[in-house]
């Protein structure tokens, strides 16, 4: 399983985070994530983005052992992602289980817990190989229509740490819609294109502002309780563009569904639902 190995060691996004192999096995796979002030949101919590990036890290790499190296690109079909508890100040361990392997996809349980033991997120994956299999036809973003008002709040996201390491900038956010943006660049990237994690944490933070754009600013207690994902195709080595829309919300409650796609092309590699949480 050295091939494994080499990619969680190899991919600059990888190493950027700071992700630790400990252990790998035909069906288990754990890392660990050292504290990194670098992958907070303010008060030392780990970014949700981070929690998700190291889900489809763990993921990848207990299919990639599965499958073999022959097997990929690979990529997250499916996710659904539960966010239980904050870490703050402290590291967390990643506990990657093989559930099923099929033919060329595989299922996949991702536990994310503190060194101490305390759950932090629970995710369940869907994971493809595609075999070298021609690329799919994607469909085009249903897009916005080109405002640039970032808000009150667009210009100081980039503050927070996690998210200005990603180059993520907010184009807008206004009445329950959202737009940023994230350049293509070596440390977010996989070894072919924009790493998942990146493009995950580009996914989330997008419905996230969604959200705060149907609020406004506010001295409000916010967090993502849940993410549901799909990926369409790897993410591709370019720009990548994010549109958010809330589509519900009940009281604290907000549902933005976002798209993640090609900056210059249009293309959708990313779509999904964003569950956060404002109390006013």
């Amino acid at each position: 399983m050295s091939f494994v190995k080499e990619w969680l060691e190899g991919a600059p996004y990888n190493r950027t985070l700071g992700v630790e192999q400990v252990s790998l096995s035909d069906d288990l796979l754990v890392l660990r994530l050292p504290f990194n002030e670098a992958n907070t949101n303010p008060g030392g919590a780990l970014h949700g983005g981070v929690a998700a990036s190291l889900s489809v890290i763990g993921g990848q790499g207990v299919v990639r052992a599965a499958l073999g190296a022959e097997s990929g690109p690979w990529h997250t079909a499916g996710a659904q992602i539960n966010y239980l508890a904050a870490a703050i100040n402290e590291g967390v361990l990643a506990k990657a289980r093989l559930l099923r392997r099929g033919k060329e996809l595989c299922f996949v349980d991702v536990a994310i817990e503190t060194e101490a033991g305390k759950p932090i997120a629970q995710a369940n994956l869907a994971m493809r190989g595609r075999f070298g299999a021609a690329a799919a036809q994607l469909r085009r973003a249903s897009g916005d229509d080109g405002l640039v008002e970032p808000g009150p709040m667009g210009s100081h996201i980039g503050a927070i740490s996690f998210i200005g390491n990603r180059g993520i900038k907010v184009e807008l956010m206004k009445e329950g819609r959202s737009r940023l943006v994230m350049p293509y660049r070596e440390d977010n990237g996989d070894l072919h294109g924009v790493h998942e994690g990146a493009a995950m944490a580009l996914f989330d933070t997008t419905g996230a502002m969604a959200a705060w754009a149907e609020t406004g600013p506010g001295p409000y207690k916010a967090s993502t309780p849940a993410i549901q994902m799909q990926m369409l195709a790897p993410p591709p080595k370019a720009d990548l563009v994010a549109y958010g829309r809330v589509v519900q919300r009940d009281n604290e409650l907000f549902w933005s569904e976002v798209e993640v796609a090609e900056q210059k092309s249009g293309l959708v590699c990313l779509r999904g639902t964003v569950f956060y949480r404002i109390v006013t």
